[in-house]
């Protein structure tokens, strides 16, 4: 995750004046299609599940996360898997170091193995790795799943962004199969750089008048802390969500939840109610984040920004953040208090994450 470049005084003012915006209908939040189901089958394999947890709360009125009765379990993630991408991604790796190119090298040649076209967007200061499978009946049509694998230097980046690259891979495995539309996944380069990688490929996307669906963007989910006040918000993040705040609070300020934030779009608002859908079948808590529809190019919200969902938003295209919220959480963000390795992190909840992500993913690749 990018690092925070905010004066906090400034975002609880700009968040107070967009919450009186929202609350005296200056905004309008799309409500996700009600005919949304998780349409997938398998499950969870992990060597150490984690305990079903009760989700904190519904934590936004934009998003109806009820899990609807025939929803079908999430695919099939195995944690084994997850766990050793991770093991081998955490170590430093800055742009142009020889680990930086062990790990494009391991999206690319992943991706090709699991039957996807692979092409390396050399952009000139970096290089994105995207696998694309086809889709059988609206090939036109894109959705997009993706992580970042550039790192700062020194810093392992086991959660930032290891967790988020190994969820990637496993994610494009059990999706590795025919679908409606085209499935598009994407290893970021030089997001630590200021979301350069993705921007590139989000320019080139417009260019060419591409119809991306949505995007998908795993941004560190692999930390979890069921210890009470282990979680901390944003300033001014109680003006504009105050149900999500008041469940946070309710929970004891616990960080045992994955974080989904999302544009207003209906396209965001089907991802978000299928995500929520999927956590539900596999225990996970999900605290999904919808902003006002205009909102998510603000400065005011700079803490929803710092990942490369934020290119998209800029251009018009619905994108989510999934997250465990970076040192809101976890402090070893940027190895602020120790080195960022996979020992200090939670397989079992990153493995849920891909199964609920995944869950959603399946179903918009469905028009």
């Amino acid at each position: 995750m990018s690092s925070p470049r905010r004066d906090r005084r400034s975002l609880a003012a700009g968040l107070a004046c967009a919450a009186l915006m929202a609350a005296c209908g200056g905004t309008t939040s799309h409500t996700a299609p009600d005919d949304t189901a998780v349409e997938n089958d398998g499950s969870v394999v992990a060597d150490t599940a984690a305990e079903d947890t009760a989700t904190a709360a519904d934590t936004t009125t934009a998003v109806d996360t009820a899990t609807e009765d025939t929803a079908a379990p999430p695919p099939s993630v195995e944690q084994s898997r997850y766990e050793a991408d991770l093991a081998f991604i955490a170590a430093p790796r800055p742009p142009g170091s020889a680990h930086w190119q062990a790990v494009q090298d391991l999206c690319a040649d992943r991706f090709a193995a699991l039957g996807y076209t692979v092409e390396r967007h050399d952009y000139g200061s970096g290089v994105n790795v995207i696998g694309t499978l086809t889709g059988t009946s609206a090939p036109a049509e894109r959705v997009v799943l993706s992580a970042h694998y550039d790192h700062v230097t020194g810093c392992a980046g086991a959660d930032d962004n290891g967790s988020g690259v190994a969820g990637l891979l496993e994610a494009a495995r059990v999706l590795a199969a025919p679908h409606p539309r085209t499935l598009v996944v994407a290893c970021w380069d030089e997001e630590e750089r200021g979301l350069v990688g993705s921007g590139a490929w989000a320019a080139r996307a417009v260019e060419r008048s591409e119809d991306v669906v949505v995007v998908y963007d795993f941004e560190m989910i692999g930390y979890r802390s069921e210890a009470p006040n282990s979680q901390t918000l944003p300033v001014g993040l109680d003006l504009l969500f105050p149900d999500a705040a008041a469940a946070v609070a309710a929970n004891a300020y616990r960080g045992d939840f994955v974080a989904v934030i999302g544009d207003a779009s209906a396209a965001s608002s089907r991802a978000m109610t299928a995500l929520s859908a999927g956590g539900d079948a596999v225990g996970l808590p999900v605290v999904g984040l919808q902003l006002p529809e205009g909102l998510e190019k603000s400065f005011a919200v700079s803490d929803l920004r710092r990942s490369d969902h934020a290119q998209f938003w800029d251009r018009d295209i619905p994108a989510l953040m999934i997250t465990d919220t970076s040192e809101f959480r976890y402090s070893g963000y940027h190895c602020a208090d120790g080195p960022d390795t996979p020992d200090r992190l939670d397989p079992a909840f990153a493995t849920q994450v891909v199964a609920a992500t995944a869950a959603s993913v399946r179903a918009l690749l469905a028009p």
